[in-house]
């Protein structure tokens, strides 16, 4: 079962998306995340890649960017509990863009655009970065 350090994530980001705690008030949910990057080749497909057949998460990636491998959609939006971008210009367009939907939690996780696919080095960026931030998600 899922449950929420809420106290924590307050202290950490300010303030938590009025979906996320929905889903983990009383619920034994996989929480959503949505790896976010510009074109959706390198960055977050590893991340999704990395998370995949994590049994704590459902994961989905996506780019912002026209020529995204697979651009992301207000239908992915929808679905997360959480958005993890790599920097904060994407972060930026994905507020400016669909401000019109109930956003969930966009955390920035400050990963530069200058890895290839699963490269050894982006793989361990990307895990301390996002484990960093799942801590304060318990597993019981």
């Amino acid at each position: 079962m899922f449950y929420l350090d809420f106290c924590s994530i307050l202290n950490l980001f300010g303030s938590v998306s009025k979906k996320l705690v929905n889903k983990f008030s009383n619920s034994v949910n996989r929480l959503n995340i949505l790896f976010v990057c510009s074109k959706n080749r390198w960055r977050s497909p590893t991340a999704e890649a990395i998370y995949r057949n994590n049994s704590r998460f459902n994961v989905r990636s996506a780019g912002i960017n026209t020529s995204a491998r697979k651009r992301i959609a207000a239908t992915d939006i929808n679905w997360a509990d959480l958005i993890l971008v790599m920097e904060n210009k994407h972060k930026k367009r994905i507020t400016s863009e669909y401000s019109y939907l109930e956003l969930p939690q966009i955390i920035v996780l400050d990963i530069p655009d200058e890895y290839q696919y699963m490269d050894e080095e982006l793989i361990s960026i990307i895990k301390i970065s996002t484990e960093n931030i799942l801590k304060n998600i318990k597993i019981i």
